[in-house]
Formats: C-alpha cells, sequence, structure tokens
C-alpha cells in the first residue's frame, strides 16, 4: 500500500467528475491521477501512464456510452488485474452482485453515497482489497442462500481443505508467496500451487475474488474502520 492512493475517475457527467475531484481535493492520502469521460479513452490513457503514475484504484460509472461500465471492468481486469475497481452506480446494484463479484469489483458505491463512506471505501478498498458495508455484507449473505447459491458466483466443485483455507486467511492478510511459505512451513512454489488450485476450485479470477470467497464463506473477516 502506497503512501499516497492513486485514483482513477471515468464518468461520462462532467459534473461528477469535477464533483469528486473537488470531494477529494482536501484528502492528503488521495490524489486523482487520471480522468476519462468514457472507457476507450480511458484504456488508451492508462496505456500511456508509466509503472509511478499507474492509479491503484479505478473508479467506474455504470451506464456510459459507447462502451459501459460493465465491459470496461472486464477489459481492465483482463489486462491490469492487479487495479482495484470501485463501481459507481445510481442504481441499486442487486442485480449486478453476483457477475460483478466474480469480475473482482473491490466496492460498489451509489452515487449519493456521503462523504465519510466515500473516503472510508477508497481507504479501505486500498487497504484490505474490498469495502463492503452492513448493507453489502448482508446482500451476499442473501444471494449466497438464495435459489441461486454458490453456482452462479463462485463454482466450487470441491471444498477447500483445510491447507487451503490456511493460505486463504494468509491471502487475505496481504502476505506473500514468501511470508506465507514462512508462516506456513512450505516453499514459495507450493504456496503458489494452493493460489492457483484454490483460485481453480471457486472460480475466481484474482485476489479480490479469494477475499471475497473468505468473506462470504466465513473464513476470514474483514477489519473494521
Amino acid at each position: 500500500m502506497s503512501s499516497q492512493i492513486k485514483l482513477a475517475l471515468i464518468d461520462d457527467e462532467q459534473l461528477i467528475l469535477e464533483g469528486v475531484k473537488m470531494l477529494l481535493s482536501n484528502e492528503k492520502n488521495i490524489s486523482v491521477c487520471l480522468t476519462a469521460d468514457n472507457g476507450p479513452d480511458f484504456i488508451e490513457d492508462l496505456g500511456k501512464l508509466s509503472k509511478d503514475e499507474f492509479p491503484d484504484i479505478a473508479l467506474v460509472d455504470v451506464q456510459m456510452k459507447p462502451m459501459n461500465g460493465f465491459e470496461l471492468v472486464e477489459i481492465l481486469k483482463e489486462k491490469y488485474p492487479d487495479l482495484k475497481i470501485i463501481i459507481l452506480s445510481s442504481h441499486y446494484k442487486t442485480s449486478i452482485l453476483g457477475y460483478m463479484v466474480k469480475l473482482g469489483v473491490s466496492a460498489f458505491l451509489p452515487k449519493n453515497s456521503n462523504k465519510k463512506t466515500f473516503i472510508d471505501a477508497i481507504t479501505m478498498v486500498d487497504k484490505n482489497g474490498v469495502f463492503f458495508t452492513a448493507e453489502d455484507h448482508q446482500m451476499l449473505f442473501t444471494y449466497m442462500n438464495g435459489s441461486a447459491k454458490k453456482n452462479s458466483l463462485f463454482e466450487t466443485e470441491d471444498e477447500l481443505s483445510e491447507r487451503e483455507k490456511d493460505v486463504v486467511k494468509l491471502i487475505c492478510q496481504e502476505f506473500t508467496n514468501n511470508e506465507i511459505g514462512e508462516k506456513l512451513f512450505i516453499s514459495p512454489r507450493t504456496v503458489e500451487s494452493h493460489r492457483q488450485r484454490i483460485l481453480e476450485k471457486i472460480g475466481a479470477r484474482n485476489t479480490v475474488g479469494i477475499v471475497i470467497y473468505a468473506i462470504v464463506n466465513n473464513i476470514y473477516a474483514l477489519e473494521k474502520m
């Protein structure tokens, strides 16, 4: 986690872009490094940034043209799997929750969120990789225990072993493969094998997916603000 959180904003409403920039202007630990009003321009601009300029988090609007937020997220996760993404939406997110979680989205924020929630979300996504409100937790719980259950969110054919659960807990605490290996007395290569097997078992694409899987299955509890 860097000392200053670099943020990218993508929204086709100029007032939203300016409003978010103004909202964050007094936050010393957050800087807006890139803005765009459409997906194609954002992807092009992102490709021009150096490693030091690259954002830690992208705030992505759902309803945009010619490329909507869903399409943009899929491309970003394919090209930049470590880029953390917060979805901004004017609409309630129940219908897209499972799809976005499986893609590895780190948080969902309504555009009418208050400043504290907004800042908390950015800070916790940078720190933990994900941010869920109490409402989000309840929604995930309901989703996971509903008729669709886990099959539409994580296609888990086999239960995780106890060793895999140990690895998951340490991944959630942001330990590296070397550090996990030292704690579990196994080699970093074995840790990486466990990590890949876990991803295959739960059908997730990245570390964020592992964290979310751990949360909804009560393997790991996020540290609260």
